[in-house]
């Protein structure tokens, strides 16, 4: 077992009593990016620990996720299953109206003007923190040998690319949109992520890979006509960003790519050379900053443990590239470049450390996001069911 595994626990357990998932709370707090990370964290403690009740408290999340960011919120006039589905069906199908947020305010109506800060706290559904949730169901497969989440995870792609991407009225090269209503019928903001299109690209092949597999129980779904669409839109698009979470998402991106690439799903490496040399500018920029040398109240811990978790999936390409030299290691330079990115490993330990420390724990900037906090540092510290696709 990994030396982090019983920091890890106290973690998860923690989180499950704060959240509702292990104790009676009037209602539930369930919040998608946070639940995403949470189902790994569980079944990474199930993999190091043999537990059962790790796995158990992981597909309980799975259930609580989607009967409440699946279903209206209570303090919406509409009710049952935001895809219009009759309770039966919905239980059969609960992500094929996609997921909500699960932020603290209801959706900005219609009619009403965009404010840019409100909207921070308003509802609605998000593509990439639908993705998250598509890996992390495909994670559940994987470990359950059950291709009923593969498949909800299918669903869940198919009606988000039908929602969130669209052709502009001008024409031209289509596009994304960041935020969209809880029932996906319209935009709430119309800007398109940056990495939107990838983290879509690589999720997409991720599950139709594991559908083709699907454990030989039913008939694969087909994502073909998706993948070539989103194909499209990712055509020119600059990856390379200031933000540490953004760098770290490139990275885990880049450690999917290359498992596909060693599965032969995957066989251009130029992909792969273009995320991990944005990643590598992204790294960089960051240790230029200094940002690691500021105080905890002037820092945001979910977003720097996004690059330790990045960090992490660096050893795994580092890894994959091992064991699949005939892949990686003729007439590219791959090996140099992931080289060149384990130089700043020592960071993810530091960063770790960091929010480790009790004092660091008691700032505002720690508090005000503690359950998205307490989660991502756990899969840093144990990241490995969260990094295999």
């Amino acid at each position: 077992m990994s030396p982090d595994v019983n920091t890890v626990k106290d973690i998860m357990l923690n989180f499950a009593g704060l959240t509702g998932l292990s104790t009676a709370l009037p209602h539930c707090r369930r919040y998608l990016w946070t639940d995403a990370f949470a189902v790994c964290n569980y079944l990474e403690l199930f993999r190091q620990t043999s537990e059962r009740a790790y796995l158990d408290l992981a597909l309980k999340l799975v259930d609580q996720v989607h009967h409440t960011l699946g279903q209206h919120r209570q303090d919406d006039p509409r009710s049952g299953w935001i895809s219009g589905l009759g309770e039966k069906e919905g239980t059969l199908h609960p992500t094929i109206g996609g997921l909500r947020i699960g932020k603290k305010l209801n959706e900005r109506k219609a009619e009403e003007a965009a404010d840019e800060r409100l909207e921070w706290d308003q509802d609605g559904q998000y593509y990439h923190y639908l993705t998250k949730w598509m890996h992390a169901l495909n994670c559940v497969s994987r470990v359950t040998s059950d291709p009923t989440y593969t498949r909800w995870a299918m669903e869940l792609a198919r009606i988000a690319h039908a929602r969130f991407t669209y052709e502009p009225p001008q024409g031209g090269q289509k596009r994304m949109r960041w935020k969209m209503s809880i029932d996906l019928t319209r935009p709430l903001v119309s800007s398109m992520g940056q990495h939107d299109p990838l983290d879509g690209f690589v999720t997409y092949h991720e599950l139709q890979e594991a559908g083709r597999r699907d454990f030989g129980k039913s008939p694969p779904l087909d994502l073909k006509p998706e993948i070539v669409d989103i194909s499209e839109i990712c055509r020119g698009i600059f990856l390379a960003t200031n933000d540490p979470l953004g760098t770290g998402g490139l990275l885990f991106d880049g450690c999917r790519i290359a498992q596909l690439m060693a599965e032969g799903r995957l066989k251009d490496p130029a992909l792969l050379r273009a995320v991990l040399d944005s990643a590598a500018r992204g790294m960089e920029s960051f240790v230029t900053g200094d940002s690691l040398l500021h105080p905890a109240e002037y820092r945001l811990a979910f977003r720097e443990l996004g690059l330790s978790i990045g960090l992490s999936a660096v050893v795994k390409v580092q890894e994959v590239m091992k064991r699949n030299p005939g892949t990686f290691g003729q007439g590219n330079d791959l090996p140099g470049l992931v080289k060149d990115l384990t130089d700043y490993l020592p960071l993810r330990e530091k960063i770790e450390q960091f929010w480790m420390t009790d004092r660091n724990r008691l700032s505002a900037t720690w508090r005000d996001h503690r359950e998205i906090n307490m989660v991502m540092l756990a899969t840093s510290l144990a990241p490995e069911s969260f990094l295999r696709i």
